[in-house]
């Protein structure tokens, strides 16, 4: 995915100024696909400037707000409808768990210890989103939960695969 996308698919559900959208992404997307400040309003000019965005108002101190064009709300109907186009998932972390049998047996507890520390926080996070929310009866709040809840049920399932984990780590030591 990309941050070009993010972009598009928040201002196609609500227009909005550059800082509308970042609070928005900071609520939202960068759950899934973190950003920089710079870095969304760098990708708001691209968008405008390939035509799949315009700006819809100016506001006191020269505020914009934008909104997506047709041809912005094709390129995300275009991109939702093709996810073969999606390059290949890769977990650094799951490739450390392949290799561990390479490093000491408390080395790999601990990598194992902080990955579920990881988890365990990622689902606190997770949570407290979900519950901070006043999630409306739209469309966009129905699939916006819908990917908060993968990633609810996303940690916990890391979380008790680490436990597992730690427990046959130790298992194995006491052999």
């Amino acid at each position: 995915m990309s941050l070009r996308i993010a972009a598009l698919g928040l201002l196609t559900q609500y227009p909005g100024s550059g800082y509308d959208l970042l609070k928005r992404f900071e609520q939202s997307m960068a759950n899934v696909w973190p950003a920089t400040q710079s870095q969304l309003y760098g990708e708001l000019n691209k968008l405008a400037n390939a035509g799949l965005i315009e700006v819809s108002d100016i506001g006191p101190r020269g505020r914009k707000e934008y909104r997506v064009t047709e041809a912005g709300r094709a390129e995300l109907v275009r991109w939702i409808s093709n996810p073969q186009d999606d390059p290949p998932v890769r977990r650094p972390d799951v490739l450390r768990v392949f290799l561990l049998g390479d490093v000491a047996p408390q080395v790999a507890r601990d990598y194992v210890t902080t990955f579920a520390e990881h988890a365990t926080a990622d689902l606190k996070r997770y949570e407290q989103l979900r519950d901070s929310v006043n999630w409306q009866d739209k469309d966009s709040d129905f699939y916006s939960r819908a990917a908060l809840e993968f990633g609810i049920q996303n940690a916990a399932m890391e979380l008790r695969w680490a436990h597992w984990l730690v427990s046959a780590i130790d298992e194995r030591a006491r052999r």
